[in-house]
């Protein structure tokens, strides 16, 4: 297995950037991941040592949040706005099984 294989292999769910490394990767500072954090937008694991460390997953939705506020947001209103995005997509997926269902159903 070489290392391109392995890297292929984790998990978005697994907590493998440093606060100092996402912020460098999201091209932020880390006082924008603690705001997002504060917010309640992403809650990053902590290392034994204490340190925030964020996952893949945690990445893209901090990188949404970071557009938003490029784009004037504020950053409390960007989470709040990424929250019913995701609340949103889930609802249409809830009510997309529910049609297939009752579709197989008829």
């Amino acid at each position: 297995m070489t290392a391109d294989d392995s890297f292929g292999r984790l998990d978005d769910d697994y907590p493998a950037y440093t606060m100092g490394r996402a912020a460098e990767m999201l091209g932020t500072t880390q006082g924008f991941l603690r705001a997002i954090g504060e917010a309640r937008l992403i809650t990053p694991l902590r290392s034994a040592g204490g340190h925030r460390r964020y996952s893949r997953y945690q990445l893209r939705i901090a990188a949404r949040a970071r557009e938003l506020v490029d784009h004037g947001t504020p950053v409390e209103a960007a989470c709040r706005i990424i929250i019913l995005e995701d609340q949103l997509q889930e609802a249409r997926r809830i009510n997309a099984e529910h049609r297939r269902a009752t579709e197989s159903a008829s």
